[in-house]
């Protein structure tokens, strides 16, 4: 049984009472950046305050107190990756979730390469001064020091993680698999917290010290619950959002219709997505980010999804009634992400998903253009629901089909199509060599970096 999701007859954009996310503030990253650099400097200072001119006068104590340092520093690293990631409401509007993934992954690298270099100075400075040999002084650490089989444990699980999120080792991986890996980092966070604030030099004595750094670790804590369980279960079981319908668009693209309870007042805007875990079974455990085709209205809003081989496929046969856990909304894919009135959407494939919704949310007057790429008009998903939004406002409509590699989209064919594109916002959604393609050509068509915008959903 399938059901559909009847467009809204309306006058404007939004339907009435829909409730809209506040725009972000560049000042909210300005304070959290300046506290993130207040603490870093906090940490440097217990660092240097735990060591003493006597104690790295010698070899062995200036080893060991560079990797007191790098620990102190490879945890704070820790801290920061893991709140860019912790989908902090009020930073991810600001930011975006893609940017903020961006931060995390290239911090992460500097905390795993601290982490590394305090076991080796440690063990170093240990040695040196039990004058033993490296690898028996590493062996004797972890088997007879307090809590450093744990640390061990922590450093080895961080270490797997740090190695699964490199790009290639990613590329390899299923999603699921990354994930589960990923999940073992918050018992390897909780060892490394452990271990330094029992065995610590800077901590050990110095509960002034202990009470701060255990205040930001249960900061954290607090975020990554609070923002990434609690709130989408409390949103979850407030709306209650359950499956509808599913509607088959074309080969392998299905639109999964939802209805709930005044899904009107969730604060989502065209363009975005939400992170989605269908309640059923083999898939109730692994969360979906898939964008909006259609805006909540009333009690029901719609995605449109495609078979990309991660148990996406499984979606088509969901059960009517499947009770959907939501975690957002998320993403700078908005309207009032452009600068002007003008504006061009292109979108390759199930990319247009998110365009279908971001037209719903554009102002009235908004002088639209649209460019759909496909390989034959059967691949251009939603294409007359586009076209018939684009008809009502007035806009054009470019529909490009053929091979990409025959078919090109270049600086030369844009500013052909719209002399005035260098006057627009751009906003591009497909595959990322095919979104990195369209923004280098609007980059060369004149458009203004700050107004190409793309989000990327890749792990």
């Amino acid at each position: 049984m399938t059901t559909t999701l009847q467009r809204p007859q309306r006058a404007a954009p939004s339907p009435a009472g829909r409730r809209l996310p506040r725009r972000g503030r560049p000042l909210v990253v300005d304070l959290l950046a300046a506290a993130a650099g207040l603490g870093l400097g906090v940490t440097i200072g217990l660092g240097v305050s735990a060591q003493s001119l006597q104690s790295v006068s010698a070899v062995p104590g200036a080893l060991t107190a560079a990797g007191r340092m790098a620990g102190l520093l490879a945890g704070y690293a820790m801290i920061v990756t893991v709140a860019l990631s912790a989908r902090i409401g009020p930073l991810e509007r600001a930011v975006g979730q893609d940017r903020l993934i961006r931060w995390h992954r290239r911090i992460a690298p500097y905390g795993l390469y601290l982490l590394l270099a305090h076991v080796v100075l440690i063990v170093l400075g240990y040695a040196a001064l039990a004058q033993t040999g490296v690898l028996a002084q590493l062996w004797a650490l972890v088997l007879t020091y307090q809590g450093m089989l744990g640390a061990a444990v922590g450093t080895l699980l961080l270490l797997v993680a740090g190695i699964t999120s490199y790009r290639r080792a990613r590329r390899r991986l299923r999603y699921e698999t990354w994930w589960t890996v990923h999940l073992y980092t918050y018992l390897a966070l909780l060892f490394a917290f452990q271990h330094q604030v029992q065995t610590g030099a800077s901590f050990v004595g110095h509960p002034l010290a202990t009470a701060w750094w255990t205040a930001l670790w249960i900061a954290l804590l607090a975020a990554v619950v609070g923002w990434r369980i609690l709130l989408p279960v409390a949103r979850s079981l407030r709306h209650g959002v359950r499956v509808a319908g599913v509607v088959r668009e074309a080969p392998g693209v299905v639109s999964i219709v939802l209805e709930g309870r005044r899904l009107d007042r969730l604060p989502v805007a065209g363009g975005q997505f939400f992170q989605w875990r269908f309640l059923t079974g083999g898939a109730w455990w692994q969360a979906h980010p898939f964008s909006l085709s259609h805006v909540p209205h009333e009690h029901r809003m719609r995605i449109t999804v495609k078979d990309l081989g991660d148990r996406s496929a499984q979606l088509a046969d969901l059960p009517i009634g499947t009770p959907v856990l939501i975690e957002g909304p998320y993403g700078r894919f908005t309207a009032d992400a452009a600068g002007g009135h003008r504006v061009l959407l292109v979108g390759a494939g199930v990319g247009a998903t998110p365009l279908r919704s971001l037209l719903q949310d554009l102002d009235e007057d908004a002088d639209v253009a649209v460019l759909l790429r496909g390989r034959d008009r059967g691949s251009l998903v939603l294409a007359d629901e586009i076209a018939g939004e684009v008809q009502r406002r007035g806009g054009r409509l470019w529909e490009a089909l053929g091979p990409r590699e025959r078919l090109a989209v270049t600086a030369g064919t844009l500013r052909r199509a719209m002399p005035d594109i260098a006057d627009r916002d751009v906003f591009v959604c497909g595959p990322d060599d095919f979104t990195a393609a369209i923004a280098a050509a609007c980059r060369d068509a004149g458009v203004p970096a700050a107004r190409i915008h793309f989000e990327s959903f890749a792990f």
